[in-house]
């Protein structure tokens, strides 16, 4: 998950973009698992170091930190595919690695400051909460493939991009979307 601001960014594009050429025609799936879990693992190692060093001292609030941000970002994995589990009838790989990174990102602010048994409920409440919502954003035919939810500053950032859209466009080619930016952009592929 990303802060408030930045996901209202973001569905503000998604928005003004409008969706992908097929979306909602043609299954949209990631093609890469395990470079989603590496990527995911190096996240969690990352964010214990955001969320301990915030403290900026070896201490108590350190440790309690440390802790807090494993214990939320497990629990939001676990409560994320069991969640996913009794709505589509089974947990996705992707389903863990987003509820862990929700767990993460909520337990954020009160790391520190929570003991263990409230840093599970935090996790817990952001796996379920986070895939509702991103389940209403497919519901609401935002194409959002980073699977965020603007809350705030969401009208701002719709109007900067209205603005870009109607003065140099934010589209790409239809021909640089289909063949990828990795060619269009860079003269390069990432496979043969």
């Amino acid at each position: 998950m990303i802060d408030t601001g930045d996901t209202a960014f973001i569905l503000a594009a998604a928005i003004v973009l409008g969706p992908r050429k097929g979306y909602g025609k043609e299954s949209f799936m990631p093609h890469n698992l395990p470079m989603t879990l590496i990527g995911t693992g190096l996240l969690l190692f990352g964010w214990f170091g955001f969320n301990g060093g915030s403290a900026l001292a070896a201490n108590g609030i350190a440790a309690t930190a440390f802790v807090s941000t494993h214990l939320g970002g497990m629990a939001g994995m676990a409560m994320w595919t069991l969640v996913e589990w009794l709505h589509r009838g089974k947990p996705t790989t992707l389903g863990a690695a987003s509820g862990a990174i929700a767990g993460l990102a909520t337990i954020t602010p009160a790391a520190g400051f929570v003991g263990p048994n409230a840093a599970v409920i935090i996790g817990l409440i952001a796996g379920a909460s986070c895939y509702y919502g991103v389940s209403l954003k497919g519901r609401l035919g935002y194409d959002d493939s980073l699977d965020v939810v603007g809350i705030y500053a969401f009208a701002l950032s719709w109007v900067m991009f209205k603005a870009v859209d109607m003065t140099m466009g934010l589209r790409l080619a239809m021909d640089s979307g289909e063949s990828g930016l990795d060619l269009s952009e860079h003269s390069e592929t990432a496979y043969s």
